[in-house]
Formats: structure tokens, C-alpha cells, sequence
């Protein structure tokens, strides 16, 4: 009998489907000459450090550094693990042959190997390595099973990262966590996580010590076209309003008109960080959300691997194009056009060159019946990006417009869209450039000689300091070594210096945001006391440096292809731990504030019971708890129990009430509200449990929107609305018309503001 074992369940259940193993046994399944069996994960772990010896099992300075002279592994003590790993064993004994079903991945070998070198598998070992897990990718990989051996450099390099991950963090957090804690919790040191936070206190730090200076702008608005003098910033108000004063009653002239037709290819197939970037600027998702809504997908045989690092596709996938769009029938409108002609073969989607393991992100071309909205949206996004590659390029005409008055020189740019091409497959992202982005104004035709009056104005600016990260900007820095990169083959040479892999970057933010040293803020992150305190105790350079760890995992990749050896990187590992440990033991002694986490919030709130409003709302997921109050959100008191429901108070950039949050965990939605911003467009609807009880959102068009007012001033903005009038968005650009709620009230008795009243002003 041949052994296959999957990394779960699921994946199991598939390939004994298709391997006719129909018989279903106590952890596995058995026929036509196969037994089936799986892990849930990991099944087996590294040793812990009381596992070596108990002097590791009580934490103190002058046990460390805890270096085991030999690394070993073991089951994770847990019954049911314990369990399944026993069958596994059993099964390993009396088979002929093993084959390895696991994710296809670092992780998934590293996964399988620990557990079959712990069931002592002595049979050959195959390898079965797919891309999807589609009925014919399946019966593919079976059909060119892969000898292990082919797969040991990959076992290697994850064995290593995992000694080099024990090494670093088992010593350096109880290290720290002793020197500077003061038994107040525990302070997580990692290879990864730690320069990640140093990041994003550095930026942080950034901000807190910019100072801004004040500038000014020099425009004109001619022919409902605005300029920018050439000339650039002004220093001080008054040089700038000399100018204005010299060129106000002044004609304009144009002096050339320049008109270039230009080419916009389509966007890169994705990767899993670019889609976690693309899913967190549309739609605010977490990269561990992405993450795990892709994961789905791939589980129900809608898209490919999803743990990629590559945005490419191999030259023998170009014949199954076909087949894969017109599976994709929902999407027909735009992929019928594609198969009544030759398919577009490009060298920046096919390259075999740029293939290691896997391709990029695309869909499998299977039908699927109904998808939550969050998977949807993934599945959008990863499926439209496919269909575009295939498409023409997109047409554009630049434009470039040279003007002066009174020999000031002036330019302003446009661009205009003349065959869309792959720009088809969004339409509402390309309105929303062509009418927001001064860069892309749509202008009139414009002859060399002509002149006329114009409208010179000067604007006030100051400089501004960088921006917080989004979790969308810091998996891009993660990529690139801390190197701000829009440049997508650059980006691409750097990757092997990246920190972190695509697989593991959602899993460091995640650990970030429970040990308390970020919290969001809307979208940005942004470090807390302790997260501060942190970094600044940490003088070594080796634990915090992004390039540094980039190199160490520029030595990972190495291993992987036979050009760095796995022993020499965890002696260096080693070493380090020893000369951290000395070095701290020596600093002065100093003490870091620890950050409340949401346990001991929730705790504290328990403690209150009837002050608490809430201890009358059972929680909708294990029915047992109650919801409490904390600071940032409402949940369940059983979370001792595992039970991690989670309310935030604020939803698609709106904050809801307590009663609306009652609502929603009681009747499972909330009542019709307005104000909440999705996608970038602000819109009104209600707030719903999804089957996996997260929060979803859900447009309602019975509620009335507020009317979409163009100023009568600039013509460009829209009217909108603040703490006591109503403005232009277009205030930055110079345009100060408003109408004050005050106005309002005493010619109408309300601060309404419509087509008809805004009239009436004008």
C-alpha cells in the first residue's frame, strides 16, 4: 500500500476522491491500493527548552544563553495530535511507499518532514508538488510524482530558519523580558518581527520630529486650465505676491502645445504581497486577512498556490489560457472578446526564468456557486488582473502646455484616454482617476500664440512629514529591505534581501498587534509605548536592522539552491545569541512600559460586572460568554476559553454606537446608517454578521444619499460639508467659497443645503 499524507482533512478528502481510496477509516481513507492520511499542520515542533534540561525550565539571566548542543523535535502535546500522529506512524510502518501531499511550500515540507523523521519513515518517500488543487492538477502531479530527495535543499533552509528562529527568540525574550519587563509580561523578541517594529517606530519617530515650514505656490487658472509656474516654492509670501501683482492684469500666452500618444501596459500578475497590498488599499483587509481569504480560495479550487513570491507564469502554461477564460463565465463579457483572436503572449507575464517553485496568483477556470463578499472581492480582484494581462495595452495622449505672462513661465500637464484597453476591466477606478488627479486634468485644445486673461493665485503650503504605515506600505518595505521601491523590476531584484517570506509577513504583523507594540489607527499603524520603549532598549544593531536580516534571509534562499550550507548559518545564529546576551547582561538597568493588551481589558471590564452596560449579551459565536466593554471594542468574556469574538467600535472608517453594536450582535445587522467610506466612496447601508461572524457591510439605496453639489465657483469641486458651512473640496487649489450653516438657517430654519437653495445664494 502506498501512504499519502496531506498537510488537512480537506485536501485529503480531494486526492482520495480522485485516487479512488473511498473507504473511510479512523484517520484516514483506504482503496485501490492507497491509504490516505493528513496532518492539521504542525504535528511536531522543536523541543522546548525545559524539554534539554530543567534548568531551562525556570526563566533567569544566568541560564542564558540556552543553546542545545543537538536540536531535536517532538509531538505538540496535545491528545488529538497525539492522535493523529500515532495512526500516521502505524501507517508509516506497513506501507511500500510514502508520498508527501504537503502544502507545496518552505513551510509545508518543513511541516511533513519533521513528522515523518519523528514516525522513524524508513519506505521511499515521493513528492507530489501542484499548483492548485483542481481535479487536473492533481491527477497531473501524480502522474510526474517527484523523488523527496529533489526537495532536501528546501527542508534544509526551513530547518534552519526554525533553529534560527528558536535561537533568537526563545533567548532574546526571556533576555529582555527579565532585564526590562519587571514582571509586568513579557517582552517578544523575534528575528523578523522585531525589525519590522523598528519600522514603524522609526517612521513614527519621523513624524513626531518633523517640523513643518511654510510655502507658497504660484498658479494661474486660464481657459478652465490651471498652471503651475515653473519657478516652483517661494519662500516668503511677499516675493510671491510680487509676482501676482506683476503678471494679475497681465495677458497669458501659450507658447507650445505638445501632444504625445503614449502606451500603458497592464498591471503585473499578482504575488501574495501585492495582493495583500492591492486588498488593503481597496478594501482595508488585513494582510492575515488576505491571507486567509485566499487560502480559501485555493482550498475550493478557485485560484492557484497562493504563497508566491513571483509575478510571473512558466511558457507551458500559455496553451491552457484558453481553457482557464472560458471557464471563467461570469467574467464573459470580457473574456469572449479574447477568444475570437490569438491570445496575447507577453514576455512580462510568460517567463520561465522568473519561476522557482510556483507562478503567479491566477484563477483555475473552475465554476463556483456563491462566495461570501469578502472571498468574493479577492476573487475579483486576483480574476480581473488575470483577464487584463491578455488584453491591448492602453492608449494615452499626454499632454504638455507651456505658457507665460510678463515672462513667467508656466506648464501644465494632462492626460487623455483614447483606447482603453485593458482599462476596461475598471472603469470605475479610471473615472475616478481622470476626475480627481490633478496630474490626468482632461484640458482643451490649445494654439501656440494665443492669449488671454487669466486668474493668478498664490498658495499657502507647508511641508509635510512622511505618513504612518498602512499595512499595505510596510509589507512593500518588508519586500524591499526598508527601501521605498515603485519601481516593479527593481522591486523584483530585491526580493531576495526582502524580510520575512510572502507566507510568514501577515503572521509577523499579526504577532505585532497581540503583543501590543502597534494598534491601528483607521489604516495606518502605529507603535505603542511599549512598542517605543522597545527599540529604543535595543542598542544591537543585528536584532533591529532590516538590511541585516535581509541578509539572513538573502542566506535562506541560498541554502535552498546549494550556495550557502545550513550548518555554518545556524553556527552564525549561535554566535550572535551568545554575544546578545552578554551585552545586555551588561547595560544599565532600565524598565519598559507594558502596553494593556485586550485580555487583561477585558478582564478588568469582567471585574465590573453590573456597572458594565453589557453583561446582558450573550455572545453569538460560543453562546456562553457575555460581551463586555473595553476601550477599542466589545467582546466575549469566555476569550480564557478560546473564544476570540471581537466588535471593534468603529466600521469602514465610521464609529458605531453601543446600541448599534447591540444590534448588530443581537439581530445579527444594525438599522440603515449613513457615513460609511468603502472602497473610497462614502456610502449608506448596514452593518451584518457573516457566517464566519466578521463584520461585513451591505449597501442599502432605500437610504437617502446626500446630494452631490458642484461649486459654483471653481465648477470643479463639489459642495461638501463641515462643523459649520458647507465648502469646496477644491480649497486647497485655491477655491474658498462657502456657505455658512448659519446662512441657512435664517432663510430656511435648517442647514440643508440642495440644487434649489444653493440658487437662491447665487
Amino acid at each position: 500500500m502506498k501512504l499519502c499524507i496531506a498537510e488537512k482533512p480537506s485536501v485529503a478528502r480531494e486526492i482520495a476522491n480522485i485516487l479512488g481510496a473511498k473507504s473511510k477509516r479512523n484517520g484516514y481513507f483506504e482503496g485501490n491500493g492507497y491509504w490516505i492520511s493528513w496532518t492539521f499542520g504542525h504535528l511536531c515542533t522543536l523541543k522546548a527548552p525545559d524539554d534539554y534540561t530543567p534548568l531551562w525550565k525556570s526563566w533567569g539571566l544566568a541560564s542564558l544563553p540556552m543553546i542545545p548542543a543537538r536540536f531535536g523535535i517532538k509531538v505538540i502535546p496535545d491528545s488529538g495530535v497525539q492522535k493523529q500522529f500515532d495512526i500516521i506512524t502505524e501507517l508509516v510502518e506497513k506501507s511500500e511507499e510514502v508520498i508527501n501531499c504537503g502544502d507545496a511550500g518552505i513551510e509545508g515540507e518543513l511541516i511533513q518532514r519533521w513528522v515523518l523523521t519523528k514516525a522513524k519513515c524508513r519506505q521511499p518517500v515521493k513528492r507530489l508538488w501542484i499548483s492548485s488543487l483542481t481535479e487536473e492538477a492533481i491527477r497531473e502531479g501524480f502522474e510526474k510524482l517527484k523523488d523527496a530527495s529533489e526537495y532536501d535543499l528546501l527542508y534544509a533552509a526551513g530547518n534552519a530558519r526554525a533553529i534560527g528562529d528558536w535561537l533568537l527568540g526563545m533567548n532574546a525574550s526571556r533576555l529582555f523580558t527579565l532585564k526590562y519587563a519587571q514582571n509586568k509580561g513579557v517582552l517578544s523578541v523575534g528575528r523578523v518581527q522585531t525589525p519590522t517594529l523598528a519600522m514603524i517606530v522609526e517612521r513614527h519617530n519621523e513624524i513626531q520630529n518633523f517640523k513643518p515650514e511654510k510655502y507658497w505656490e504660484l498658479k494661474t487658472i486660464y481657459r478652465d486650465t490651471l498652471f503651475s509656474a515653473q519657478k516652483g516654492k517661494f519662500k516668503t509670501q511677499e516675493e510671491g505676491n510680487e509676482i501676482v501683482e506683476l503678471i494679475k492684469d497681465k495677458p497669458f500666452v501659450i507658447l507650445s502645445s505638445e501632444k504625445k500618444k503614449g502606451k500603458e501596459a497592464p498591471l503585473r500578475l499578482f504575488d501574495l504581497t501585492s495582493l495583500q497590498v492591492e486588498c488593503n488599499k481597496k478594501f482595508s483587509f488585513s494582510a492575515d486577512e488576505t491571507l486567509k481569504l485566499i487560502q480559501s480560495l485555493y482550498e475550493k479550487k478557485l485560484v492557484t498556490y497562493p504563497r508566491v513570491d513571483t509575478t510571473y507564469l512558466p511558457n507551458d502554461m500559455y496553451p491552457k489560457v484558453s481553457g482557464i477564460l472560458k471557464g471563467l463565465k461570469s467574467y464573459s463579457e470580457y473574456t469572449n472578446p479574447l477568444l475570437g483572436n490569438k491570445i496575447r503572449k507577453s514576455k512580462k507575464v510568460f517567463d520561465d526564468k522568473k519561476i522557482t517553485d510556483h507562478h503567479a496568483i491566477i484563477p483555475t477556470g473552475v465554476y463556483t456557486g456563491s462566495l461570501n463578499d469578502y472571498e468574493g472581492k479577492v476573487y475579483d480582484t486576483i480574476t480581473r488582473r488575470f483577464i487584463s494581462v491578455f488584453y491591448p495595452d492602453c492608449i494615452v495622449s499626454n499632454t504638455i502646455v507651456h505658457g507665460e505672462s510678463e515672462k513667467v513661465k508656466f506648464k501644465a500637464t494632462g492626460k487623455e484616454i483614447l483606447d482603453m484597453g485593458w482599462r476596461v476591466l475598471y472603469p470605475s477606478a479610471e473615472k475616478k482617476k481622470t476626475t480627481n488627479d490633478n496630474e490626468a486634468q482632461i484640458m482643451p485644445s490649445f494654439v501656440k500664440g494665443e492669449s488671454g486673461s487669466h486668474k493668478p493665485q498664490l498658495q499657502e503650503k507647508q511641508t509635510q512629514p512622511p505618513k504612518l504605515y498602512t499595512e499595505a506600505t510596510l509589507l512593500r518595505m518588508m519586500e524591499t529591505a526598508g527601501k521605498h521601491v515603485d519601481d516593479d523590476e527593481l522591486r523584483d531584484a530585491m526580493k531576495e534581501n526582502g524580510i520575512g517570506r510572502p507566507s510568514t509577513r501577515a503572521a509577523v504583523i499579526e504577532t505585532l498587534f497581540k503583543r501590543n507594540y502597534i494598534r491601528k489607527i483607521r489604516k495606518s499603524l502605529e507603535p505603542t509605548t511599549t512598542g517605543i520603549q522597545l527599540i529604543e532598549t535595543i542598542h544591537n544593531p543585528l536584532l533591529k536592522s532590516v538590511e541585516l536580516t535581509g541578509q539572513w534571509e538573502k542566506k535562506l534562499r541560498q541554502i535552498e539552491s546549494n550556495q550557502y550550507d545550513a550548518k555554518t548559518f545556524i553556527e552564525e545564529m549561535k554566535k550572535m545569541v551568545w554575544d546578545l546576551v552578554v551585552e545586555v547582561k551588561n547595560e544599565n538597568h532600565k524598565t519598559i512600559e507594558m502596553q494593556e493588551d485586550i485580555a487583561s481589558m477585558l478582564k478588568k471590564s469582567s471585574k465590573r460586572k453590573k456597572k458594565t452596560e453589557s453583561t446582558d449579551i450573550t455572545c453569538p459565536v460560543c453562546k456562553n460568554g457575555k460581551m463586555l466593554k473595553g476601550k477599542s471594542a466589545w467582546g466575549c468574556s469566555a476569550y480564557k476559553d478560546g473564544c476570540k469574538f471581537i466588535v471593534p467600535f468603529t466600521h469602514f472608517e465610521k464609529r458605531v454606537t453601543d446600541k448599534q453594536i447591540k444590534l448588530l450582535v443581537n439581530k445579527g445587522k444594525t438599522e440603515s446608517l449613513k457615513g460609511f467610506t468603502v472602497d473610497g466612496e462614502k456610502k449608506n447601508g448596514y452593518l451584518l454578521l457573516n457566517d464566519d461572524f466578521k463584520v461585513d457591510f451591505k449597501e442599502d439605496s432605500k437610504v437617502k444619499k446626500e446630494p452631490s453639489l458642484t461649486c459654483p465657483k471653481c465648477n470643479k469641486g463639489k459642495m461638501l460639508k463641515g462643523k459649520s458651512a458647507y465648502g469646496c473640496s477644491e480649497y486647497k487649489e485655491g477655491c474658498h467659497f462657502i456657505i455658512k450653516f448659519d446662512s441657512l438657517k435664517e432663510k430656511f430654519g435648517d442647514d440643508k443645503l440642495d440644487k434649489e437653495r444653493l440658487s437662491v445664494f447665487l
